[in-house]
C-alpha cells in the first residue's frame, strides 16, 4: 500500500491549531511579551472562520430561487394597495390616456429596451441595472450581489400576487387591442391579473436595495428602477395604476426584508463587492459605462430612456 503523504495544512488550520493548542502556546509565551501573544491568539482565532459565508439556495421552480421571506412575512397586498381604479372614474382615464399615449413608442428603441425590460431570467436580468451602478452585476464578479438580486426578484414578484388574484384585472392588450412587447407571453399574461405588477414590484425592490448598496449611485439607480416600471407601460401589458402600485409593493418588501438576517448578511457582502469594483476603477482610471469592459452599451440605454411618448 502506498504510504499517504499529509496535506499541507491551509492558513486557517494552522490557526485552528494555534488556538487548541493551548499548553504549547504557554510554554512559549515566556519568549514573548503577553499582550503580542493575547493579541496573536485572538486576532488569529477571530480570523480563522468565515462569519459571513455565502449559502446554498434551492430553487423555487427552475430558474427562481427561493426567496427570504416566507407567506407569514411577505407584505399583504389586499391590505397595502386600494381595489383597481373604477370604470368611468378619473383615475382609470388616466390609464386609458397613459396606455394610448404609449403606443407611439413602438418601434423605437425606449420598445426595445422595454423589451428587454421585461426578461428577468438570469444571467440576462443581472445587467438591467449595471449602467445606474456603474459597475457590472455577474455571478462571476459579484456573486453575492447576484443572488441577492435574484431572491428579492422571487419575494417582491410574491409580494404582489393575493392582490393579483383577488382582482384579476384585464391587461391593456386584452383591452385595447393593440398588442404587447411580449406577444409570446400574453396567452399566460391574459390569466395572470394585471394589477398590481409585479415586474415593477421587482424592479423597485432591486433599485431601493442597489441604492443602499451604492449611496453615490441612488439617483441614477432611482431613476433607472421608475423607468423600469414604466417599461410595463410602454410593452402595453400594465396600465399606470399597476405600476404604481408595484412600486408600493417593491417598497414594502424591502422594509420587510431589513429584518431578515441573511438579507442583512448578504446586503452587507454585496456592498463589499460593489465598493471593491468602483475602488479598482478609481484606481485604474476606468469607468463602466464609457469602458469596453461594458456588457451595455450605456449610452444606447441612456438615449432610449430620453425618450418621450
Amino acid at each position: 500500500m502506498m504510504p499517504v503523504t499529509p496535506a499541507t495544512p491551509t492558513y486557517s488550520t494552522r490557526i485552528k491549531d494555534v488556538c487548541h493548542s493551548g499548553a504549547q502556546t504557554k510554554r512559549h509565551a515566556r519568549l514573548l511579551s503577553a499582550a503580542l501573544v493575547t493579541g496573536l491568539l485572538l486576532g488569529g482565532c477571530a480570523a480563522a472562520p468565515d462569519d459571513n459565508p455565502m449559502v446554498t439556495v434551492a430553487e423555487l421552480r427552475p430558474g427562481y430561487l427561493t426567496g427570504y421571506l416566507d407567506g407569514n412575512t411577505l407584505p399583504n397586498s389586499l391590505e397595502l394597495v386600494a381595489p383597481p381604479p373604477a370604470e368611468g372614474s378619473a383615475s382609470a382615464a388616466l390609464d386609458l390616456d397613459i396606455a394610448t399615449r404609449m403606443q407611439a413608442l413602438k418601434g423605437t428603441p425606449r420598445w426595445q429596451l422595454a423589451i428587454s425590460d421585461a426578461n428577468l431570467h438570469f444571467p440576462a436580468a443581472a445587467g438591467i441595472f449595471s449602467c445606474a451602478l456603474n459597475a457590472p452585476i455577474s455571478e462571476a464578479q459579484t456573486p453575492r450581489l447576484y443572488q441577492l438580486l435574484r431572491r428579492t426578484l422571487t419575494d417582491a414578484g410574491l409580494s404582489t400576487y393575493k392582490a393579483k388574484n383577488h382582482y384579476q384585472r384585464s391587461r391593456p392588450f386584452m383591452v385595447n387591442q393593440q398588442g404587447s412587447c411580449s406577444p409570446d407571453e400574453e396567452a399566460a399574461l391574459a390569466k395572470n391579473g394585471s394589477y398590481p405588477s409585479g415586474h415593477t414590484a421587482i424592479g423597485w425592490a432591486w433599485a431601493l436595495v442597489l441604492a443602499e448598496i451604492a449611496p453615490e449611485q441612488a439617483d441614477a439607480l432611482l431613476a433607472r428602477g421608475l423607468a423600469f416600471g414604466e417599461s410595463r407601460n410602454v410593452c402595453n401589458v400594465h396600465w399606470h395604476s399597476d405600476v404604481v402600485t408595484g412600486r408600493t409593493l417593491g417598497a414594502a418588501t424591502v422594509a420587510r426584508l431589513h429584518a431578515n438576517p441573511q438579507f442583512q448578511a448578504d446586503l452587507a457582502a454585496a456592498k463589499a463587492e460593489v465598493a471593491a469594483l468602483h475602488a479598482a476603477n478609481t484606481k485604474a482610471g476606468k469607468d463602466f459605462n464609457t469602458g469596453s469592459a461594458s456588457p451595455t452599451d450605456c449610452a444606447a440605454e441612456a438615449a432610449a430612456l430620453a425618450i418621450r411618448p
